[in-house]
């Protein structure tokens, strides 16, 4: 019999019942012997905080105590864990800050809360002997952070990039699909749930950058630093580039990619066009997907939902179970929260726009008149800029204009800017030039 069988249950405030917060209550109810035996001591939900406690009531009736003052909870003596899921850097954070001078683990699924304070939450913590657990903040059920921290701990992680945000991977997917413009499909992902009535922090790329810093943090062992990462967003992609990708091999999608290199770290955030035959590339509709490069290792790739009441309330499970398990032991043989030991991350520099190493996308539509071409290649070259592929779309019949679209080699961000500036000088260039970055993930 288990030494663990007869201990109490390990008790769970939870901050927040709706589409996770629910989810989380109702698998510790379906699993519980299941839980119990992989953590060694049952995990229930005591008490339960929400802006409106007779809509939770109607569901969990007098079995579980619902407050409206999330306060109660984080200095209920009897409370073990704290397991927020309220969402927001205000509230949650003070909420937080709170549980752990109480003396309190957390678990979070907060992605926003920790890529701005998780370095100030993180120390606190420690300083506690306590716990900050937050798989379900990156990649829903994946379990890409316990991959990081733990599975690929003997690598140096050379280089990271990600898929972590379903609503944009939608998006994406459906403009490739069906051909239709972003707004459109916008308003698709809205009626099916996928968008958020206010889409921005997803079509904006914020919602991954923070995930990105939490998940670069981890890889590198440096402070997590959202504010350092160059974001851009899909609002601007055009369906004729989604067109244009496929017909030179690609495929677009928004990623997440920390990057080491001998100069500093690159942590950047847009669309990118990636071969068709990488596995990524593969990844549609609303689903997430992580490929991590290790020096040892070699490729790893992590799939699955990244979003969602069943996938996240996996994760957050799997947390309570790891800090179950965790309780009784020395604080100083955790697992640190960011994988290294807090006294050991480093100052790395991360590198400005300006010094980032990619390939690069041109579009431009020129005159249809000799001399175009040689002009434009002339001025990459004269930019150190090498071409790897040209194509030039044949105009309709009675049009003066055309298409040309270059595919570069690697080149530093800041050289690119200065040719794009020379070419769009061009009289025989009648508009801005489009620029999108390629990764070949190899």
């Amino acid at each position: 019999m288990s030494m663990f069988r007869d201990m109490k249950p390990i008790r769970v405030g939870l901050l927040g019942y709706g589409t996770v917060g629910s989810g989380v209550a109702e698998v510790l109810v379906a699993n519980r012997e299941e839980i119990r035996r992989r953590a060694g001591r049952g995990i229930e939900v005591t008490r339960i905080a929400v802006r409106h406690p007779a809509r939770v009531l109607a569901l969990v009736g007098d079995a579980i105590p619902v407050t409206q003052d999330p306060y109660e909870i984080v200095r209920d003596p009897d409370i073990d864990v704290v397991v927020e899921l309220i969402g927001g850097t205000t509230v949650a954070r003070d909420l937080v800050l709170e549980a752990i001078a109480r003396g309190k683990h957390v678990v979070t699924a907060n992605k926003a809360l920790l890529a701005e304070y998780g370095n100030e939450l993180f120390a606190a913590a420690s300083r506690g002997n306590l716990m900050i657990a937050f798989e379900a903040a990156v990649a829903g059920g994946i379990p890409i952070i316990k991959a990081l921290r733990e599975g690929l701990t003997a690598n140096r992680i050379d280089w990271l990039a990600g898929i972590i945000n379903g609503t944009t991977n939608f998006i994406l997917s459906e403009m490739r699909d069906k051909g239709l413009p972003f707004a459109q499909v916008l308003a698709e992902a809205q009626a099916l749930g996928y968008a958020e009535a206010d889409p921005t922090f997803d079509i904006d790329g914020i919602d991954a950058a923070h995930k990105l810093a939490i998940l670069a943090a981890i890889a590198f062992g440096i402070p997590v630093q959202f504010d350092k990462v160059y974001v851009e967003g899909i609002a601007a992609l055009a369906g004729e580039d989604i067109r244009y990708a496929e017909k030179l091999g690609y495929r677009i999608k928004l990623l997440g990619i920390a990057r080491r290199r001998s100069t500093g770290i690159e942590l950047r955030v847009h669309p990118t066009l990636i071969p068709q035959r990488r596995l990524l590339a593969s990844v549609e509709g609303p689903m997430n997907a992580v490929w991590v490069k290790g020096d040892v290792v070699g490729h790893t790739m992590y799939f699955g939902k990244g979003a969602g009441k069943a996938p996240t309330a996996s994760a957050v499970i799997a947390d309570l179970v790891d800090v179950t398990r965790m309780l009784t032991s020395d604080p100083e043989n955790r697992v640190p929260h960011l994988a290294f030991q807090p006294d050991e991350l480093s100052d790395a520099r991360i590198l400005p726009a300006g010094e980032m190493e990619t390939s690069y996308y041109l579009r431009m539509r020129v005159k249809d008149e000799p001399g175009v071409l040689a002009d434009i290649t002339r001025i990459l070259a004269d930019g150190g800029v090498s071409i790897d592929a040209m194509l030039q779309r044949e105009p309709a019949e009675g049009e003066a204009s055309t298409d040309i679209i270059v595919l570069t080699h690697q080149s530093i961000e800041h050289r690119i800017d200065t040719a794009i500036g020379r070419i769009e000088a061009l009289a025989t260039v009648l508009s801005a030039v489009t620029r999108l970055r390629v990764e070949q993930l190899n």
